[in-house]
């Protein structure tokens, strides 16, 4: 066998789907085995292994074991000749195993093998190739140096930056996203250390291979997507503190005497100094912008006043210094604390909020103005223009922001975002009905066909006309159909594009979901008809509590209805058994919800049927409204059901 592949899940179950149908297409002609360990998820993932991927060899832990054991426990298992480790949140090339083994059989030195990756904009990850992280090199990466020399053989170690990333390279450290290794290395060096839970395993590992007389190889001949990226969570203080935990972990196992005593000192140096560059961060982002509002409402009043001094009392400095030093500052108070309530400093921001804050400001203003001693009084009508300049002045530089593209300034537009699909016409209309299913605010701007032989109604234009497509039809986002497209195709264009601002979806083959990621400092997202809805927990209280009620009122209502019911034996069992929990007045039509996979909920007596009295049924139509009742579970539609299927009650 050429190839084992595992992939460790957790909770990612709709990535995990589109890259096992990567994977799949890109092992037709490979001989290979996919592992799935998955640690416990609770989204569905085993559902959607057993129902889609039957091949799959699935492991599924009872907790979450970390990464290094639930990879480990695919390794002791694994018959390929090569091992690889795969992040579930990947998509592959066609070609990336065939080209990669080729690679490592004629390289029999590699230990190891890298490839080039790129977030979900088409983006070059830097983690694709990497340094050892030697006491200096962390030192230049924690503090910044690397960023800011680059191209610095010295400072650039860490992504080591300065080589070429189209060209291939003896690197030290594997990215854990994609790590190819040679299973007759790991039998000589060992598997994964499992005192790594999450982190540093991959640098471990690679450190290993080296040490075993192997080479690690970033190999950019063929490119995947990653779509979480290195940054993900960064700015968190747990990941401060888990990611350089397992530098110091490293250190302590690979460097002796002073030098893992030096690395120790500076990983925790680095974990106080990130943990406090992270909290003043947090702080600096909470304040900055409520003190420019402060200064800005001060130097409104420190302008106005004078002005009105002289228009109206005809002398300067009427007003005594503390009215500026003191008064003015209180005012400020009044409305910052305005717009807090309002909402107004929440991102992304809302002029709206932000004026109905500074409303809130002069009301509060105005009444403890008219309940202070008259010695503290100064000028209702210096109050109110100094509210109009408040007003002013903020809105005007916050829409100044969002002209400008500063993201703290980003305006709430609910924008409707513009896409075109790519693919067949067959496929196409599928994922369109998915959208369209969706609740994302977003509007259809047109198909794009793969070639001129597959045109139809509302086609744009072609593959190769992409870049032109999305300039002059001002595309937002383009979602690709990869029953039809390749991986590498797709790839291929988001590299080309990649200079564009324009958002990249993959729509995988036979699946109610479409995946993409706009940025690596997002965990992804996700177009996904909510066929759960009614499986929350929040709409099985409400469900329950609309059965109780209505059987108690029927139940009281019981002796006048009771004479409407052709089976009356069945109208009183039905009541007693909707208390007692054993049915629901409202459930799927029964003949087809089984062949549906909808969420499991109580036999009803009544079904949504009943709201269209008259409506001759088939096997579709029946599916169909199981399907729009479990999607978006009201109890209006409850209401509405049972007020027009009453006389059904003895069902």
């Amino acid at each position: 066998m050429d190839i084992s592949i595992v992939i460790v899940n957790y909770n990612v179950k709709h990535f995990l789907e589109q890259c096992l149908h990567s994977v799949e297409k890109a092992l037709q002609n490979v001989q290979s085995e996919i592992f799935v360990v998955d640690n416990n998820s609770v989204d569905g993932s085993a559902q959607l292994i057993n129902e889609k991927f039957p091949d799959v060899k699935f492991i599924q832990n009872n907790k979450n074991v970390g990464f290094s054991k639930a990879n480990n426990q695919a390794i002791q298992q694994a018959k390929g000749k090569y091992v690889l480790l795969l992040n579930p949140d990947t998509v592959v090339e066609e070609d990336t195993f065939e080209k990669a083994l080729s690679f490592m059989d004629t390289h029999p030195d590699a230990g190891g093998l890298g490839v080039k990756m790129i977030d979900g904009k088409g983006v070059f990850l830097p983690e694709s190739k990497r340094g050892l992280p030697t006491p200096w090199v962390a030192f230049y990466k924690m503090f910044g140096l690397s960023r800011l020399f680059p191209r610095s053989r010295k400072f650039g170690k860490y992504h080591l930056s300065f080589l070429d990333k189209d060209e291939v390279h003896e690197i030290d450290v594997l990215a854990g996203a994609f790590m190819l290794l040679r299973k007759s290395v790991l039998d000589k060096i060992g598997l994964l250390d499992e005192s790594f839970f999450m982190y540093g395993e991959d640098i471990d590992l690679s450190y290993r291979i080296q040490k075993g007389g192997y080479k690690n190889y970033y190999y950019p001949e063929t490119t995947i997507i990653h779509y979480k990226g290195e940054s993900t969570k960064k700015g968190s203080l747990n990941y401060v503190k888990v990611f350089y935990n397992a530098m110091i972990i490293f250190a302590r196992k690979h460097f002796s005497g002073s030098k893992a005593g030096v690395f120790a000192f500076l990983i925790h140096m680095a974990i106080y100094f990130r943990a406090l560059l992270s909290a003043s961060k947090r702080v600096l982002q909470k304040l900055y912008i409520p003190l420019i509002d402060a200064l800005l409402i001060f130097a409104g009043f420190w302008l106005i006043t004078p002005s009105w001094e002289q228009f109206r009392f005809h002398q300067p400095d009427y007003y005594p210094p503390e009215f500026l030093q003191i008064v003015v500052p209180v005012y400020c108070l009044f409305y910052l604390l305005g717009i807090r309530f309002s909402g107004g400093y929440k991102k992304p921001v809302s002029i709206y909020k932000v004026g109905r804050g500074i409303l809130w400001g002069l009301i509060s203003l105005l009444l403890v103005y008219s309940l202070v001693d008259e010695q503290y009084r100064f000028s209702r009508a210096l109050i109110l223009l100094g509210t109009a300049w408040a007003g002013i002045i903020l809105i005007a530089y916050r829409l100044i922001g969002h002209w400008l593209k500063l993201s703290d300034f980003r305006l709430h537009v609910q924008g409707t975002r513009k896409i075109a699909i790519v693919g067949h016409s067959e496929e196409a209309r599928r994922v369109q009905q998915i959208l369209e299913e969706t609740r994302i605010q977003s509007r259809l701007t047109g198909f794009i066909a793969l070639d001129s032989s597959d045109k139809g109604t509302n086609y744009m234009g072609e593959l190769s006309q992409l870049e032109e497509i999305i300039r002059i039809n001002r595309i937002d986002e383009i979602v690709f159909c990869a029953e039809n497209i390749s991986s590498a195709e797709i790839i291929k264009a988001m590299l080309d594009l990649s200079r564009l601002d324009i958002d990249y979806k993959i729509a995988p083959p036979e699946s109610a979901s479409i995946i993409g990621s706009n940025s690596i400092h997002t965990a992804g997202d996700l177009y996904v008809v909510n066929l759960n809805a009614i499986s929350k927990s929040g709409n099985k209280r409400k469900k329950r509590f609309f059965d109780l009620f209505v059987a108690l009122l029927i139940l009281c209502l019981s002796p006048i209805l009771i004479w409407f019911a052709s089976d009356k034996g069945n109208f009183l069992r039905n009541i007693f058994s909707v208390i007692i929990g054993e049915k629901s007045w409202i459930g799927y039509i029964a003949s087809v919800a089984d062949e549906n996979k909808l969420p499991a909920i109580k036999d009803g007596i009544l079904h949504p049927s009943d709201r269209f009295p008259g409506l001759q049924l088939d096997k579709e139509k029946s599916a169909q409204l199981n399907r729009l009742y479990a999607k978006d579970y009201k109890v209006l539609s409850d209401i509405e059901i049972l007020l027009k299927g009453w006389r059904n009650l003895d069902r």
